[in-house]
């Protein structure tokens, strides 16, 4: 079977549709898995931890094997959640009758591409791996127990984010947590352990730090809720928009989207956490703005004709919001620890903007 690299890099930047199962069984085991796994979406996984590894290399606990390692297994394990997410809406009947997915990605089930006991051999060899990757992070730390509690925390959500959390609400909480603070902060902690730091003193400002991008990933699965609300309900799916009702699930989500830059600005000017090099942030204000203006009406009914991407409606701009901020902040990220880094910038941060 050849390997197409090609497929690679399509599925882990866009999400793929096929229709054809002759299609899907001319790929290689990489494409599909990254197809199936939806990696366009779980590539966050990887924003996140670059951002904590960036903040670990400004305090000096960076290491390149133990963040290489870390990073591919929370990416590897983002995508075993989506694997059994599937396996199990399509079990419980919600990912039947040509459902919201099928619409606008590959949904290997419910199209028959592969069975379901195929898709549990994928969960568990993926599962697998990611387990792997926890365990190699408790080794690395010396089974730090803060560390073990967040290797339980990461497997509790992973295996019962689809149910019961999602139908309870609280699954769009569940995503801003491990993908914002959790993940952010537990990645830079391990890091620090590594480098021999059991009390590292910005681990609260990392935190912090964390939040923005936590909120922007969690305002693309708040605005994907929202745009199959009416699916979810008709089959029992209790999601927050289900819950609290669509035009304040909107009003929450564009709140969510406000407070990211709120806290940014925070961190710059009264910690001074960060320098004002992080201000590069709001250059992704137009996409912030047009996700903000558009959540402020109900979808429409019908497509409009310049929109490609139907059924997803505010989830698209919320994902190209996430995509650019999350790049303006990798940018900021990075030009915050090379400016501490060389001697005339940092001696002039040390004066006149320490923390």
């Amino acid at each position: 079977m050849k390997i197409n690299f090609a497929m690679w890099r399509t599925a882990i930047w866009q999400l793929v549709k096929l229709d054809k199962k002759e299609e899907w069984d001319a790929l290689d085991v990489i494409s599909k898995w990254l197809i199936a796994t939806r990696s366009a979406v779980t590539l966050v996984t990887v924003y996140s931890c670059v951002i904590a590894g960036l903040l670990a290399w400004r305090d000096g606990f960076f290491a390149w094997g133990p963040f290489l390692i870390l990073t591919l297994s929370l990416f590897i394990a983002h995508g075993t959640n989506n694997l059994l997410n599937d396996y199990t809406d399509y079990s419980r009947g919600v990912d039947k009758d040509n459902y919201f997915r099928t619409q606008y990605g590959v949904h290997p089930l419910v199209q028959g591409f592969w069975t379901k006991s195929q898709q549990i051999q994928w969960f568990i060899v993926s599962g697998i791996i990611a387990t792997l990757g926890g365990v190699y992070a408790l080794l690395y730390t010396n089974f730090n127990p803060y560390v073990a509690g967040l290797f339980l925390f990461g497997a509790f959500v992973l295996l019962f984010y689809t149910w019961p959390l999602k139908y309870l609400a609280l699954g769009e909480l569940a995503i801003f947590l491990i993908w914002g603070p959790i993940m952010i902060t537990g990645v830079y902690f391990v890091l620090a352990l590594g480098a021999g730091v059991h009390n590292p003193t910005n681990l609260w400002n990392v935190a912090l730090a964390g939040i923005p991008f936590g909120l922007s990933v969690a305002s693309i699965n708040i605005a994907k809720h929202i745009d199959k609300r009416d699916d979810d309900r008709a089959k029992g799916v209790g999601t927050f928009p289900v819950r609290i009702g669509e035009g304040i699930a909107r009003r929450v989500n564009q709140a969510a989207i406000l407070l990211i830059y709120v806290v940014i600005a925070y961190l710059v000017f009264v910690p001074r956490y960060f320098t004002p090099v992080m201000l590069i942030v709001f250059l992704a204000y137009k996409e912030a703005l047009v996700a903000i203006k558009m959540m402020n009406n109900p979808k429409p009914p019908q497509p409009p004709e310049w929109w490609p991407a139907w059924p997803v409606w505010f989830a698209g701009f919320a994902f190209q919001h996430n995509r650019k901020f999350g790049g303006y902040l990798i940018l900021g990220l990075l030009l915050d620890v090379v400016l501490r880094a060389l001697p005339f910038t940092a001696e002039w941060i040390a004066k006149y903007w320490a923390m």
